[in-house]
């Protein structure tokens, strides 16, 4: 009884000898089969990729539904030959070769989407320099996006524009619009994979260089300008302001081409920080927002910038703008205190204090009573000492021609190096000075 379960399991280890692996199909001939795989594989892994072609063909030829692993391995095999080839015609064949055998691998394992994905970029890579071929290569990666979608291989997209360029140079037929929807098309592939790199933690360097690549691309191909942006762009977007991706290229787009300016700049600039809010785009907006005029949506996205700023430095920048976006409403104590923060934040925007000299340099006459000389010129004095920590040497020089009079300080009884109080909203206390021509 115990014997029993024994000999079962020697049958049946046995029987998967005799009839193969699972997945594998030895067909009529098994042993030379195995034979031949044995050899190629040893073979490659050896590095002897000429000696592994003849075992591999007959696979191919007398059992080409085996395992989709010849195709794979073939492919490397092929693809090693082709780069140590130096004869032209050996090498184009080799390539030609390592390129059928993808489309054999679909014909008998089908996964199409996933082995064009992979037969596009070595296309790509044999026949960029091919112009007779640009016509096959262009139509391999048509149908490569179109079986794959956003699943078509980072390193497919900026060939795929480089195709297109290629094909369009040598006369292919695509219009403007065409090129366009393709290049939006590539990069909404783009932005899924920056997405996907953000959530993984993963560097976007890569891909940031990719979008440049393509932009630099399409500028070469379509002749664009800011009138371009906003009257062909633009009325997709208006149709769909929502449109993240869209609003993205928009935003590229405009900076490539020095299109800041442009009204529609600042609509997909909101459309991304309503979605996608950073501190950088926030920053962008207030700047545009403030340059407008328009200081409520000035105001309102500083400080958005302001919360989602990380470091001193970026606290600093937008403090700093703020206090010029105060001094230009003429709103002075808010726009000192900015300047303060500023400082505080990031020590080294010292040209805050530079804006603090300036507000006081141009508060004389709001300040002077007419009673005093010396106090109504105090606000010089309280400018100099803001010029100076900003190490600005002509305002200090400006300050100084407005310090008061040697006269004007003997008339009062008074003495240089005593400190006074400035009043006014500036209420500070300075050293007494005079004015240095004379001394």
């Amino acid at each position: 009884m115990k014997l029993f379960p024994v000999c079962l399991v020697v049958f049946m280890l046995v029987g998967s000898l005799a009839f193969g692996q699972a997945g594998w199909n030895w067909g009529e001939d098994a042993a030379t089969a195995k034979e031949k795989n044995a050899i190629y594989t040893d073979m490659m892994k050896n590095g002897n990729f000429k000696a592994a072609v003849d075992p591999l063909e007959w696979l191919l030829a007398n059992t080409p539904d085996l395992n989709s692993s010849i195709y794979i391995n073939g492919v490397k095999i092929y693809d090693e030959l082709q780069e140590k080839e130096s004869d032209p015609a050996a090498k184009k064949a080799y390539q030609d070769r390592c390129l059928e055998l993808y489309d054999q691998r679909v014909e008998h394992f089908d996964d199409e989407a996933d082995v064009l994905n992979r037969k596009a970029f070595q296309a790509y890579k044999f026949l960029k320099d091919d112009k007779e071929r640009y016509g096959e290569l262009y139509q391999l990666f048509e149908k490569t996006f179109e079986l794959n979608g956003d699943e078509v291989m980072v390193n497919n997209l900026v060939a795929y524009m480089d195709v297109i360029r290629r094909y369009r140079a040598a006369g292919g037929s695509l219009t403007d619009d065409e090129v366009l929807e393709k290049y939006g098309k590539t990069m909404a592939i783009l932005d899924k994979n920056v997405e996907k790199y953000e959530k993984a933690g993963k560097s976007t360097e890569s891909l940031e260089k990719n979008r440049d690549f393509i932009n630099r691309m399409l500028t070469g191909m379509v002749k664009m300008d800011c009138d371009f942006i906003e009257n062909k762009i633009g009325p997709s977007f208006e149709a769909d302001p929502s449109d993240l991706p869209l609003a993205k290229r928009i935003i590229a787009l405009s900076l490539t081409y020095d299109c800041s300016k442009s009204p529609i700049f600042l609509t997909a600039a909101k459309t991304i920080q309503d979605q996608e809010p950073t501190y950088s785009m926030a920053k962008i907006i207030a700047i545009k927002y403030d340059a407008a005029k328009e200081y409520e949506e000035a105001n309102k996205y500083y400080q958005e910038a302001l919360e989602l700023a990380q470091t001193g430095e970026q606290k600093g920048e937008i403090h700093y703008g703020l206090a010029n976006h105060y001094r230009a409403r003429g709103l002075k104590s808010q726009s000192r205190s900015s300047a303060l923060a500023a400082v505080s934040a990031d020590p080294s925007k010292k040209e805050a204090y530079k804006v603090i000299g300036d507000l006081y340099m141009m508060s004389y006459d709001d300040c002077r009573q007419g009673v005093s000389k010396v106090d109504d010129r105090a606000v010089f004095l309280a400018a100099y000492d803001m010029y100076s920590r900003a190490g600005d040497r002509r305002g200090m020089t400006n300050a100084e021609k407005q310090f008061p009079s040697m006269e004007e300080i003997f008339e009062l009884s008074l003495k240089e190096g005593q400190e006074i109080k400035v009043g006014c909203w500036i209420n500070t206390t300075v050293t007494l000075k005079r004015r240095p021509a004379d001394t």
